[in-house]
């Protein structure tokens, strides 16, 4: 096992053997987006030879596709571990890439959906081009912390689905204060518990606060009010569904700063 190698400004470095590689790629797929219900899941063509050099922390510092990886199994090991200490059963859950369109167990989805989560099926969704969209599109500084942060949060959404949060949702899916906002605040949350937990997991070698600006700026960066202000000119906070710039900071940092998923309880909480 070598020496660590820091990326991303001095953080982020992944330390050790990448173990899991639970990423797989897939290939094929339709355009459009249907109603996210019933529709069987589609891997198209298995490209997992993308990913096969993703072994050793070296590659995880050099390259992207392992660094992602590396972060995914950081993200999984943490919540395995969290859910038995609080004795319940974790489920793994892939990270599925795919490149401009991809049918799932929720339908057929395009990158315009952007990184998604998907509860039939138990997988975080991604095409990697969001990654330039988030600074290209959103206005993000982007960087290694940015990326950690999205798929921590997508993670969030799978420990809602496992506990049953997700449920709530049903039926209140836009506006200030609807369980929607709630849900995804609380997928940032969880996304700020495990940043504060990384290093634990033995697969990231540290955090730094650079890594944490960046993650707080590419939250800032999907924040409903910020999108709305840009594409629409004005603000309609009835029509939110994930929260405000300041929200979505204010609870990644909360879930960082207590490192504690008992901190993240956004549905009887102040927003």
């Amino acid at each position: 096992m070598g020496a660590p190698i820091a990326i991303g400004g001095g953080g982020l470095g992944i330390a050790g053997a990448i173990i899991f590689l639970l990423l797989s790629v897939l290939g094929g797929g339709t355009s459009g987006l249907d109603d996210l219900v019933g529709v069987p899941v589609n891997e198209g063509v298995p490209q997992s030879e993308r990913f096969s050099d993703c072994t050793q922390s070296e590659s995880g510092n050099e390259s992207e596709d392992c660094r992602i990886v590396g972060i995914v199994n950081s993200i999984q090991r943490y919540w395995d571990g969290e859910l038995q200490r609080r004795g319940r059963q974790y489920t793994l859950a892939p990270t599925r890439v795919f490149d401009g369109q991809v049918s799932t167990g929720c339908g057929l989805a395009t990158s315009d959906v952007g990184p998604f989560y998907c509860p039939p099926d138990r997988s975080v969704y991604v095409d990697l081009a969001f990654f330039d969209e988030l600074k290209s599109r959103f206005g993000a500084e982007g960087g290694p912390f940015a990326q950690a942060y999205v798929l921590g949060h997508e993670y969030g959404h799978h420990i809602q689905n496992l506990t049953g949060v997700l449920d709530r949702v049903q039926g209140d899916r836009q506006g200030p204060e609807s369980a929607a906002v709630r849900s995804e605040l609380q997928a940032d949350c969880y996304a700020g518990v495990w940043a504060a937990n990384a290093v634990q997991t033995g697969i990231l070698e540290q955090v730094t606060e650079a890594d944490i600006a960046e993650a707080l700026d590419a939250a800032a960066a999907v924040g409903d009010d910020r999108i709305q202000a840009s594409t629409r000119g004005q603000v309609n906070p009835e029509t939110w569904t994930h929260g405000s710039s300041a929200q979505r900071q204010k609870w990644f940092t909360t879930g960082f700063r207590a490192g504690d998923p008992g901190a993240c309880d956004t549905f009887n909480r102040p927003l």
